[in-house]
């Protein structure tokens, strides 16, 4: 069992993978490598100049890995169900437990609709502004909820939010994912 299971493995779910792993949750994203990413060029990503959609993932998967998330690189989730004590993930070769559930599967919804999120009037994923759909501690991210808006930036920021809120229920107090250079220092060592 881990606390967060996230599906998908764009730039939402392993934003919010990051967020979640980072700040001491267990976290577990299956990644299929199907982002519409690889097809991107980035040049409107803030703080992010010019830059290959691919490249940047690569980054992205490098930086979610150093920080311990279990990443099932080429893992297709199958079906999602609540539990008595969370959710499962089921895949072909075997089932994945946890407290949380975030989505972040694109414009791909079937997931969401099986585990029985409501539905906007576009065929999106109906969430609140915590990212949390109606099924409790299920989230969804990116593609999922926004019809048409599919920019990496927004996805990447929809996923930081759903991890940021799992953690203020974890922690019972907002939580905040604000680093000093102070903790760089910490984590990567002095530039000095």
């Amino acid at each position: 069992m881990t606390d967060v299971l996230v599906v998908g493995g764009g730039p939402a779910g392993l934003s919010a993978a990051l967020f979640a792993q980072k700040n001491g949750l267990e976290t577990t994203v299956f990644d299929t490598d199907g982002t519409w990413m690889h097809k991107a060029h980035l040049f409107n990503y803030l703080g992010v100049g010019s830059h290959d959609g691919s490249a940047f993932m690569e980054t992205a998967r490098t930086q979610v890995d150093s920080f311990g998330v279990d990443r099932k690189q080429g893992t297709e989730v199958t079906d999602v169900a609540q539990t008595e004590s969370g959710f499962e993930a089921t895949t072909a070769e075997e089932t994945y437990e946890a407290d949380y559930l975030v989505l972040a599967t694109g414009a791909n919804r079937d997931l969401a609709e099986s585990l029985g999120c409501g539905m906007t009037d576009e065929d999106t994923v109906d969430v609140d502004v915590t990212m949390e759909t109606s099924v409790d501690n299920a989230y969804a991210t990116g593609g999922m909820v926004r019809a048409e808006e599919w920019q990496a930036v927004i996805s990447a920021g929809d996923g930081a939010a759903a991890a940021l809120n799992i953690l203020t229920k974890e922690k019972g107090e907002h939580f905040h994912d604000f680093d000093t250079p102070a903790d760089a220092d910490a984590l990567f060592g002095s530039e000095e």
